[in-house]
């Protein structure tokens, strides 16, 4: 994705930014870095055309900038490289009614733009259409995923067993397949699984290798083995941090990579070291085309960065406000200091906490 435009989502009551192949969020609790985030699931829903139950269930005010009383419609632009998706949700009777949708394609003056597809009813019309465009939108939509590997408690979804054949295909947004997909890498990519293991191993060294060992009706939990005994370890026998680093680095190493990768705080719980570690697989993913949005309150991870990476966020009178940062503003800075020592020092001054 190129670009996105969103007006009345939420914090956002308006934003036009441009998307880099890392585009990292950083801002204080409450500001809106996670509503961006949000957005792109709330894209997914649509696309499940699970809209309507979406927005019953968390109450449609929940959605709307300011509640309706101030916004009754959220309007959205997606570019891509020569395609487009474009949408209008207005407030009705039933919940958000599309009011207009929208595909795009190129800017050849012959051919019509957008192509109008809107349904007038609560779920969206994309899924119906069979020309070029429409499959381009519906394939990047479909391959939407938002990561959160927060949960690694004792019933966490890293706990669940899960299918070496119904559950080897992607990772889901938990982690909840984790043992069956990286059983599958192991099976077809076997070098890639050697790398994920190194990369484990050099943050935590007692680690040996995970003991993917499926039942007799194909279910497989996570377990692992240390180098300094047999024993056979469950999940909950590593840190939380170490865990989180195991899904991160199957993440983004991964032999097949999403066209995009959505997370939200990866850095929780992390070592400084992880974090250096993990900064390094973002931008290798980067590197061979796998666009990365990312929102932190880490400044260990900022710091790994170029400026232009970062785009701040601050709330100002309840509305989300998105700067990206510039190496030619902050260049005489950068020569003494890291990015995350100006933004603990204030200069830079958007995305910081506000006590007043």
């Amino acid at each position: 994705m190129k670009r996105i435009q969103i007006k009345g989502y939420k914090s956002i009551k308006e934003i036009d930014l441009n998307l880099l192949q890392i585009n990292i969020f950083i801002g204080a609790n409450g500001s809106g870095k996670s509503n961006i985030l949000s957005f792109f699931n709330f894209l997914k829903q649509i696309y499940k055309k699970n809209l309507r139950e979406f927005v019953a269930l968390k109450g449609i005010n929940s959605f709307l900038h300011k509640g309706d009383k101030l916004t009754t419609e959220i309007n959205t632009h997606l570019y891509f490289n020569t395609n487009g998706y474009s949408f209008t949700l207005k407030k009705g009777d039933t919940g958000l009614i599309f009011t207009h949708e929208g595909m795009w394609y190129g800017k050849n003056p012959y051919l019509k733009n957008p192509v109008e597809i809107a349904s007038f009813s609560n779920e969206t019309n994309l899924r119906n259409h069979t020309m070029t465009r429409a499959n381009y939108i519906r394939e990047y939509l479909n391959n939407l995923v938002k990561y959160h590997f927060h949960d690694t408690g004792e019933n966490s979804p890293f706990n669940n067993e899960s299918n070496i054949e119904n559950d080897k295909f992607f990772l889901y947004e938990k982690g909840q397949n984790l043992a069956s997909f990286l059983y599958n890498i192991n099976k077809e990519h076997k070098i890639v699984y050697n790398l994920i293991i190194k990369t484990i191993q050099s943050i935590a060294p007692y680690f040996s290798d995970f003991f993917l060992v499926p039942e007799k009706n194909g279910n497989i939990k996570l377990r692992w083995q240390s180098k300094y005994t047999n024993t056979v370890y469950g999940v909950n026998d590593l840190s939380d941090g170490t865990i989180r680093f195991i899904a991160l680095t199957t993440l983004f190493m991964q032999p097949n990579l999403p066209k995009t990768i959505i997370i939200d705080e990866p850095e929780l719980g992390l070592h400084p070291t992880a974090i250096a570690k993990l900064s390094g697989l973002i931008k290798s993913v980067s590197a061979k085309g796998c666009q990365v949005i990312i929102a932190t309150q880490s400044t260990d991870l900022i710091s790994h960065f170029e400026p232009e990476d970062i785009i701040t966020v601050d709330q100002i009178n309840g509305e989300s406000v998105f700067e990206r940062l510039n190496s030619e503003t902050l260049k005489l800075w950068l020569e003494d200091y890291t990015i995350d020592d100006l933004w603990k020092r204030n200069i830079i001054n958007t995305g910081q906490p506000n006590f007043n």
